[in-house]
C-alpha cells in the first residue's frame, strides 16, 4: 500500500464507498464527511456508497444522501431514486430461497448461544437478505478466534461471510459488494467494469475485510488508515491507504480527488 499523496488522480469520474468506519468516525457521520459528499458530486463525480448496512438504511441514504445510488448488504440489492419522478428503484441481485428467514433466524440463535459476547446487530429488523452478528459495534469488542468461530458457523450453514469492522455478515446467494457493483454500473449508467480503461476511472474506499474484492478489482483502490489494523486479513489489499482513519481519511481522499479535477 502506497501513500495516497503519491496517487495521480488525475481522470477519476466516480467515487464508490464503504460506509461504516470509512465515511463514518466512531459510529458517527461527521459534517466534514459529508460536506465531502456533496462537493464531490458537485464537482461532477458520480458518488455510490457500496455498504453492508440494511435496506431501511440504504433507502435512506438513496433519497436523502447526495449520492447516485447505493449497493446494501453487501451486494443483496441496490437502490436508485429518480428525484424528478420520485421513484425508488430496487434492484435485487438474485431470488432468495424460500426459507430464508427460517434459517436466518435459526443460524442467529445458533451462534448467539455459541458464541459468548456477541450480538445481533441492532439494525437487523430492517434488512432483507442477510444476517448481522455484532462483534464490535454495541458490543465489548471480541477476540479474533470468537470472530473467526461466527464466520465458520455461518459457511457450515452454507452462507458468504464477510467481516466488516462491526459485524459479521452472512448471507444465502452467490453474491457480493463487487458482483453487484458491477451490475448496477451496466444497468444504470451503462458503465462497463470489465474494462480495465474505464476500471481506472474510478475510486474504490473502504476499510475492512469485507472490501477486500473491491480493493482486489479496482487498480485504484484507495484504504482509510484503520485499514491497517486489519493486518493479514485482508484477503486484497488496497493500492493507496491515508495518513488520516475513517470519515478524515475519506475527506483527505476529497481532497485529493477535486485539487486533480480542479488542476
Amino acid at each position: 500500500m502506497k501513500p495516497l499523496d503519491q496517487f495521480n488522480s488525475q481522470g477519476i469520474v466516480g467515487v464508490l464507498t464503504d460506509i461504516d468506519d470509512t465515511l463514518t468516525t466512531e459510529g458517527r457521520l461527521t459534517a466534514a464527511a459529508y460536506a465531502a459528499l456533496e462537493r464531490l458530486r458537485a464537482a461532477g463525480l458520480r458518488v455510490i456508497p457500496v455498504t453492508g448496512r440494511p435496506a431501511g438504511w440504504c433507502d435512506h441514504i438513496a433519497r436523502m444522501w447526495p449520492v447516485d445510488a447505493v449497493v446494501g448488504e453487501n451486494g443483496a440489492f441496490w437502490m436508485r431514486y429518480d428525484a424528478a419522478t420520485r421513484k425508488l428503484r430496487t434492484v435485487h441481485a438474485g431470488d432468495p430461497p424460500a426459507d430464508r428467514q427460517a434459517r436466518l433466524d435459526a443460524l442467529a440463535r445458533e451462534i448467539l448461544a455459541a458464541v459468548p459476547g456477541c450480538a445481533l446487530a441492532s439494525d437487523q429488523f430492517c434488512r432483507i437478505a442477510d444476517l448481522a452478528i455484532d462483534y464490535r459495534e454495541d458490543v465489548v469488542p471480541l477476540q479474533p478466534a470468537a470472530v473467526d468461530e461466527i464466520v465458520r458457523r455461518m459457511e457450515a450453514a452454507g452462507m458468504r461471510a464477510k467481516v466488516s469492522s462491526i459485524h459479521v455478515n452472512g448471507w444465502f446467494g452467490d453474491y457480493d459488494k463487487l458482483s453487484t457493483t458491477k451490475r448496477m454500473m451496466a444497468e444504470e449508467f451503462g458503465v462497463l467494469l470489465d474494462s480495465a480503461e474505464e476500471r481506472a476511472r474510478w475510486v474504490f474506499v473502504g476499510d475492512s475485510p469485507n472490501d477486500a474484492p473491491m480493493f482486489g478489482f479496482f487498480p485504484n483502490s484507495v484504504g482509510v488508515a484503520n485499514v491497517l489494523d486489519f493486518g493479514e486479513r485482508l484477503a486484497a489489499k488496497p493500492a493507496w491507504v491515508t495518513r488520516a482513519r475513517a470519515g478524515a481519511g475519506f475527506v483527505e481522499l476529497c481532497e485529493a480527488l477535486l485539487a486533480a479535477k480542479a488542476g
